[in-house]
């Protein structure tokens, strides 16, 4: 898995060094060529940071409207799907969303191209649950900063918001993909007119990894 972590990094400094940040993206899904072990976070199930915190808030989604963003190969939205939701799974790689649509041919799921920073109008205030697990972390700063606003605006009134990163001290480097986020830049969400409910500062058990689970809500008026 290092090897290809390593070709992962290298891969995502080559593009945001010749300005296409995102580009990367499909060059990975595309160059994997159907082989998950090519990609580096695709464990082909639900991510456990967010099968935990579902099952702990005993969330149920009959009746309600979720988006994924940065979908990936689909597991999250699966599992969203199964707890009832409409769920929307976008990725800005068309080869991960057809990888999406092949694993799971008869899904209930919405899969759709779609690039976060020109979502469709409709997108807008539209869902009760937004999930964004590590899409913002492979972002540079500048684009990240950027993002916020737009992930934050999908959320409708009394809607929730679910961050899953990685996480660092503010004078901690984050120099290459992954990029750890700070508290401080989540506070950012904030400003777009979220309240945190929860912010949860842990190290996964199977990684080591330092993780921030950030729950954010929309007031209702």
């Amino acid at each position: 898995m290092e090897p290809i972590r390593n070709r992962t990094k290298q891969l995502a400094k080559e593009f945001i060094e010749k300005g296409d940040p995102l580009g990367w993206f499909e060059r990975l899904y595309e160059t994997a060529a159907g082989d998950e072990k090519a990609v580096p976070w695709a464990d082909m199930t639900v991510n456990p940071n967010l099968a935990e915190w579902l099952e702990r808030e005993q969330i149920t989604g009959t009746g309600k409207r979720a988006i994924v963003i940065g979908c990936g190969l689909g597991d999250d939205a699966e599992a969203l799907s199964q707890l009832g939701f409409e769920v929307t799974a976008f990725d800005i790689s068309p080869t991960a969303i057809a990888w999406c649509q092949k694993r799971f041919p008869d899904s209930a799921v919405t899969y759709q191209v779609a690039d976060l920073f020109n979502v469709p109008a409709t997108w807008q205030g539209g869902f009760d649950f937004v999930l964004e697990s590590y899409t913002l972390q492979a972002m540079p700063k500048e684009v990240r900063d950027r993002a916020i606003p737009h992930v934050a605006a999908l959320v409708k009134r009394a809607g929730s918001l679910l961050i899953i990163c990685r996480g660092r001290n503010a004078d901690q480097p984050a120099e290459t993909v992954p990029f750890p986020l700070t508290r401080e830049e989540l506070g950012a969400f904030q400003n777009q007119g979220l309240h945190e409910v929860t912010f949860e500062d842990y190290y996964e058990k199977d990684t080591s990894a330092r993780r921030f689970r950030v729950h954010h809500r929309r007031a209702e008026f």
